[in-house]
């Protein structure tokens, strides 16, 4: 069974082998990024690839929000190259859900949530406990959050 992490390696090795140097790089830092967490507790153990995936996520994050920096701080060529970076993590990564989709999800959690009895601000916290487990991995913390104040809000 391939685990996601040894598949990172293989695909460093083919884009070494490839010569493409942003496949590499971008790789490299991810797999260090895992093998530090990988080495962060007291002993060092094998992530899952549940945990690689949250690492890989985290580096994604990175890159969006170092690609928005440098934009906005007219740094064009560095937010191309983060951009680039990202959409090399992008393709570990399970797909993103549309904005339909998740709010469609959220909907139902605010039905459920009010259901419970969730009210006004209590109801956000109510919401984002239904939500967050049906959304992990496939929607960002902040866009949720986004919408589920959105849909609060009515």
């Amino acid at each position: 069974m391939t685990t996601l992490k040894s598949k990172l390696h293989a695909d460093l090795n083919a884009a070494i082998k490839e010569r493409d140097e942003l496949r590499s790089s971008t790789l490299r830092l991810t797999l260090a990024a895992i093998t530090k967490e990988e080495v962060a507790g007291k002993e060092k153990r094998e992530l899952s690839d549940d945990e690689v995936l949250k690492v890989i996520t985290k580096e994604s994050k990175k890159r969006r929000e170092a690609a928005e920096a440098f934009a906005q701080g007219g740094r064009a060529e560095q937010a191309e190259r983060e951009k680039a970076e990202g959409e090399v993590l992008a393709a570990y990564l399970p797909k993103q859900l549309t904005d339909e989709e998740l709010s469609e999800i959220v909907t139902q959690a605010v039905a459920e949530a009010r259901a419970a009895g969730a009210e006004g601000p209590r109801a956000m916290g109510a919401v984002m406990k239904i939500v967050n487990p049906k959304v992990a991995g496939l929607a960002e913390g902040g866009r949720v959050a986004a919408i589920v104040k959105r849909i609060l809000a009515g």
